[in-house]
């Protein structure tokens, strides 16, 4: 078969699962663009920026499986790479595209634009290498291989990749295989797996307390099932580290609540500390996700299942895929009744805090209202600060899905990645909690929602400012402080057809109404919730308390009473805050 390459590489996209292109349009990319326009299958949906278009294509990635957006080279590379090291750091699979200068300025390293006009190509090349997990420069004899190769490399490891597309070779025709794109995993080695599943099998029927953890990988590599009837068959108590937030079903029986060392629910952190058989899928011990490192348990006892090999104590077993060792071992294990596990996480009730009426709003009678409003299948994105530290600790309805950025921690990233996500999955309601200093980093992309009349519901939280940053340090400093915007007007600003429900709730009763009101509204609805400054979750006033330590350490501004006597000021009087 004789194609195009641009149009072999919309062809191969579609055939990923792609149905929606993200991205900016720049004089190099345009052919390609032109090309996009005519495929079938695939739409290119325009975002405000490349940093927005790269967040968008990680949300959809979240809900539809795999994502692409694509930028013109250099100042649009630039633009984006920090949401596709957001999407590295969070195993996210998202193609990145780049038109590139003509092949043959390339070639003859001529200075053109979005260059550093010294000739040189391959700079940009670099810096993306760095966060994905394969590159190339599409070129008529490369082109076939490589386009295949690199998007199977991004499927094979749930990571971002980088292809560039020089804009004199977009239609180009060359040979191209007639096959479909087919991504799979590869297949394990039969010993290996046997033996693995053995051992495993063995391990769980002498287990008198068995126990399974699962990270955002059990997610990104389609496991959860498995994992899930295991737990079933096995009566094995199930708990999720902060990542894989709503990656299990957390109405199950089986399963806990939310593992984070330390910080653990005492019977979340009892059963996986003192579990004699501890399965792990797909494990990273962040410090966000183990309240800095606090994570304990026997290591003979751990199985840490990973995404192509295993180990069993210090036993390693390469060769085997996390779906191939969870399907035989849910096939193989003997059904085992157990005493049902505590659950840490509050079941969801009509129970409401006393606080109501014109009582000003706060976060203890926020969230408990907010649980009652979830439904089965929402789409929950939470914002690093407040609005996270809440969600990940509520117990959600069974088919939500929860989409938040704990490692990589870019604020900004949810309004964006909330537009990727409704395109990918319009039929789902989308619910969005961002700060208002989080929001004022990627605003415009309300506009990207309001253009294509998505129907998210968006709570914004204003307290003022950064209240997580006030909360480690500066509660009074002006460096975490941000402009008032009259965030309910936005909405309007945004888009002239006035397809928005934008409401302010100041009081318990504000909120109640606006809620009420959500439930019925046709368009988009914005919900400014006007919050005291320092209020906050007591997890995150926690959470902030240690992480201050942790950064600045005893000598540092939010502890100088720590600092020894000998160390103390000449004149005999303490060091006080002010001093410090």
């Amino acid at each position: 078969m004789r194609m195009q390459i641009g149009a072999f590489l919309a062809r191969r996209l579609t055939e990923a699962g792609v149905r929606h292109l993200f991205g900016v349009p720049g004089d190099f990319n345009l052919s390609f663009l032109e090309q996009i326009q005519e495929a079938d299958g695939i739409e290119f949906v325009g975002n405000c920026n490349e940093l927005n278009a790269a967040y968008a294509a990680d949300g959809y990635a979240r809900t539809s499986g795999i994502a692409a957006l694509v930028t013109t080279f250099g100042v649009g590379d630039l633009g984006a790479i920090g949401g596709i090291a957001g999407a590295y750091a969070e195993n996210v699979p998202v193609v990145h595209i780049t038109g590139t200068p003509p092949l043959h300025a390339v070639n003859s390293r001529a200075l053109v634009h979005h260059t550093l006009v010294n000739g040189d190509y391959d700079n940009i090349g670099r810096c993306m290498s760095e966060f994905t997990v394969a590159q190339t420069r599409i070129t008529p004899a490369n082109a076939a291989f490589e386009i295949d190769r690199v998007l199977r490399s991004c499927w094979l490891e749930r990571r971002p990749v980088h292809l560039q597309l020089p804009s004199d070779v977009t239609h180009v025709v060359v040979e191209v295989p007639e096959a479909p794109l087919m991504l799979a995993d590869p297949s394990s080695d039969p010993h290996q797996l046997r033996e693995a599943t053995r051992r495993i099998v063995e391990a769980l029927a002498s287990a008198r307390f068995p126990a399974i953890v699962v990270d955002a990988d059990a997610d990104r590599f389609g496991v959860t099932e498995l994992v899930q009837k295991l737990a079933e068959k096995c009566s094995i108590p199930c708990a999720s580290l902060t990542p894989a937030k709503s990656a299990l079903n957390e109405t199950s029986r089986h399963y806990v609540g939310t593992y984070v060392g330390a910080a653990s629910a005492e019977p979340v952190r009892s059963i996986v500390e003192n579990a004699d058989c501890l399965i792990g899928v797909g494990l990273r011990f962040t410090d966000t996700s183990t309240a800095l490192f606090s994570q304990h348990f026997n290591p003979e006892a751990f199985i840490d299942l990973r995404r192509h090999d295993l180990s069993l104590g210090t036993t390693q077993i390469p060769g085997v895929t996390l779906r191939d060792v969870l399907a035989r071992v849910v096939d193989d294990a003997q059904p085992v009744v157990r005493e049902r596990a505590t659950q840490a996480l509050a079941a969801a009730s009509d129970a409401l805090p006393a606080s109501s009426g014109n009582v000003p709003l706060t976060h203890a009678a926020l969230w408990p209202r907010i649980r009652r409003f979830l439904k089965p299948r929402d789409v929950i994105l939470g914002e690093a600060g407040t609005s996270h530290a809440s969600l990940s600790a509520m117990k959600l309805p069974p088919g939500a899905t929860y989409i938040a950025q704990p490692i990589w921690g870019a604020i900004g990233y949810t309004l964006p990645a909330l537009f990727g996500s409704l395109v990918g999955t319009p039929s789902r309601r989308h619910l969005l909690f961002i700060g208002d200093g989080s929001f004022q980093l990627t605003a415009q992309e309300l506009s990207s929602i309001l253009r294509r009349d998505l129907k998210p519901v968006i709570f914004l939280l204003n307290n003022s400012g950064y209240t997580i940053e006030r909360l480690i340090l500066g509660e009074h400093s002006a460096y975490n402080d941000v402009a008032n915007w009259h965030y309910a007007g936005l909405p309007h600003a945004f888009d002239r057809r006035e397809r928005a429900l934008s409401l302010v709730v100041e009081t318990v009763a504000d909120l109640e109404a606006a809620l009420n009101r959500a439930e019925s509204a046709e368009h988009l609805v914005f919900i400014e919730l006007k919050l005291p400054m320092m209020d906050a979750p007591e997890s995150l006033k926690k959470f902030a308390d240690i992480f201050a330590d942790f950064d600045y350490g005893e000598r540092g501004p939010r502890n100088p009473s720590k600092l020894v006597a000998s160390e103390a000021p000449a004149h005999g009087h303490s060091l006080t805050d002010e001093t410090a």
